[in-house]
């Protein structure tokens, strides 16, 4: 099975994604890509980047996470990134593609991955906010 899994501080080629997943018997690719948005509802403030930092364990737990999505019968292939670093209001912090032979499974398998990367990857990030302030997000 094709799989593309890192953790990289570079910016994020949706291309190198699609490529990945390319195999003759999928039907179907389904992508997510997150985006640094400019906005939190729980800051008073514009926010201008966020701060990715992952726990040197980070990659090793995607590759399981990945490795678990794709253990699914019906995936082909699958890609999934995510940045760290300094990552600017419209760059992208993650991107994942799964490829099936059929649609309804590549966005249930990709909409799960996307929520388990959420939940487990050890990746923290630190707003930065237009006014040069910045704070923790999940740090509670």
């Amino acid at each position: 099975m094709n799989q593309l899994v890192k953790i990289d501080q570079s910016p994020l080629s949706l291309a190198a994604h699609l490529a990945a997943v390319q195999d003759p018997r999928a039907g179907a690719v389904a992508t997510f890509i997150g985006l640094v948005r400019n906005h939190d509802p729980s800051v008073t403030g514009e926010v201008s980047a966020l701060e990715y930092t992952a726990h040197p364990d980070a990659e090793e737990v995607l590759v399981k996470l990945a490795n678990a999505a794709a253990a699914n019968d019906e995936v082909l292939a699958l890609a999934v990134s995510h940045r760290v670093g300094l990552v600017s209001v419209g760059e992208v912090a993650i991107v994942v593609a799964v490829a099936t032979s059929h649609r309804a499974a590549a966005f249930e398998v990709c909409s799960a991955l996307v929520e388990s990367v959420k939940a487990n990857l050890p990746i923290w990030k630190r707003e930065v906010l237009v006014d040069g302030s910045h704070h923790w997000v999940g740090l509670n």
